[in-house]
């Protein structure tokens, strides 16, 4: 017990110094390839967020497309509007193509030629030969359609609207 022997030598609170705090540093880049490497970042991000907000907006047609489909829907199950409500699928089909593709070409479009088109605008097909040959005969005011029949249907339109590309 060295230091109990000696009480001058004993060390003191008094006589601790201060742990000097380090310079401080700039956060800021020093060289110019740091800038560099940041003006690319953020043009990169700028580029990527213009991209899908223009992806975004080209595809409103779609969401709105969805939209009233899911109302055409509803509208289906209540038995007063039923018929109406069918009426409205063909129509809706021929606006959210004619909201990408040339008036002129796709307008005129009927029967087996519109069907085609519609099976060229969607790799699965399912218009020509399957559920979407209900809309041939729905444009042309078939009032009745089988349950099966309008939720095969109903399928193939909301992955339509969600898949077609330009033909």
């Amino acid at each position: 017990m060295y230091w109990l022997a000696d009480p001058q030598k004993m060390a003191s609170i008094a006589d601790l110094k201060d742990i000097p705090a380090p310079p401080p540093v700039s956060w800021m880049p020093q060289t110019a390839g740091w800038w560099i490497v940041g003006c690319i970042i953020l043009a990169a991000v700028l580029a990527y967020a213009l991209w899908r907000w223009l992806r975004w907006r080209r595809n409103r047609y779609r969401r709105e497309a969805q939209a009233e489909l899911a109302a055409i829907e509803r509208a289906v199950s209540d038995p007063a509007m039923r018929s109406e409500a069918l009426a409205a699928i063909p129509a809706l089909v021929k606006r959210t193509v004619l909201a990408w593709a040339p008036r002129p070409e796709v307008g005129p479009m009927s029967g087996e030629a519109w069907l085609r088109y519609l099976d060229g605008t969607y790799a699965a097909g399912g218009f020509v030969q399957g559920p979407g040959r209900q809309l041939d005969a729905l444009a042309y005011g078939a009032k009745s359609i089988g349950d099966d029949e309008l939720s095969s249907l109903m399928a193939l339109l909301h992955q339509w609207i969600d898949g077609h590309v330009a033909a």
